[in-house]
């Protein structure tokens, strides 16, 4: 399928023949060793690969918005302080990521690459519906990985332009897709994080107020959590947070994101035990 460098302009055929509107099949048509479900690991051992976690998502009137740490860790050692696990998938969703964190990083891109496809192909773009079921196959197809102590679990979430609201999907490591309504999280600190949006959330919560919500839970994740890295005022690394409207993807910069975790760590120097005033 690797195009003559020698040629003029030219094409390999199987990039002129009509397919699927599936960038996963035409790999796999074509050259299927570059799909990561057909790596070849070794037989016997454990392998050592930075895991990531954690995300957290939450819904509000106007949109959605997803947000992850920014620690990897690697066994008992921080692998990296400032990794980046959320990603935009495409206009209007993005997707976190948790676990393995190359693997992770690799399906985030072939992810990407579908949807882009998808969309020249049919000229359309896919429904939100249809992007987390293409998600949910590509889970499904790591799972040898998987089972080798290598999974990939994402969080997805994105504006549903057909039913005009935000939407978050979660999944496991068999491929198994659920919908979650209001909030979600996934990873080693999601429990402590879902704890803390039982505490907080509400259905009417402005978009500035659930942003600070997210970075709340994991900030609690990260105090129980110890792969769960906490924002680091010292270095100014601070968790990644993007919202999706109807007005597409936007990634809030450093001098937001740097706002809201000040004004969180503020109300928790006041009240180290109870965040019931972080959202007023």
């Amino acid at each position: 399928m690797e195009a003559n460098p020698r040629s003029i302009g030219r094409l390999p055929a199987a990039f002129l023949t009509p397919s699927s509107s599936s960038f996963m099949d035409f790999l796999a048509a074509h050259q299927p060793d570059l799909l990561p479900r057909n790596r070849q690991l070794p037989a016997q051992g454990v392998i050592e690969a930075p895991h990531g976690t954690t995300i957290v998502a939450a819904s509000f009137p106007g949109g959605v918005v997803l947000a992850g740490d920014r620690r990897a860790t690697m066994g008992n050692l921080i692998a990296q302080r400032d990794i980046e696990k959320v990603f935009p998938a495409d206009e209007y969703s993005a997707v976190g990521i948790a676990g393995t964190a190359g693997l992770a990083v690799e399906m985030v891109k072939l992810f990407q690459l579908e949807l882009e496809h998808f969309e020249k192909v049919e000229g359309v773009q896919l429904s939100l519906e249809g992007k987390a079921n293409r998600l949910s196959t590509m889970i499904r197809s790591n799972l040898g990985m998987a089972m080798q102590g290598l999974a990939v679990v994402p969080l997805f979430a994105g504006w549903d332009v057909d039913r005009q609201k935000g939407r978050i999907f979660s999944y496991d490591v068999t491929g198994g897709r659920s919908e979650e309504h209001g909030f979600a999280a996934t990873g080693s600190g999601s429990l402590f994080a879902r704890g803390s949006f039982k505490k907080l959330f509400r259905e009417d919560l402005t978009e500035q107020q659930t942003t600070t919500l997210v970075v709340q839970a994991l900030y609690d994740a990260a105090d129980e959590d110890s792969a769960t890295g906490g924002p680091d005022l010292a270095r100014r690394i601070y968790p990644i947070v993007t919202v999706i409207t109807d007005e597409g993807f936007r990634r809030l910069t450093e001098a937001e994101c740097s706002e809201v975790v000040r004004a969180i760590h503020e109300r928790r120097l006041e009240e180290p035990d109870g965040p019931r005033a972080a959202l007023l």
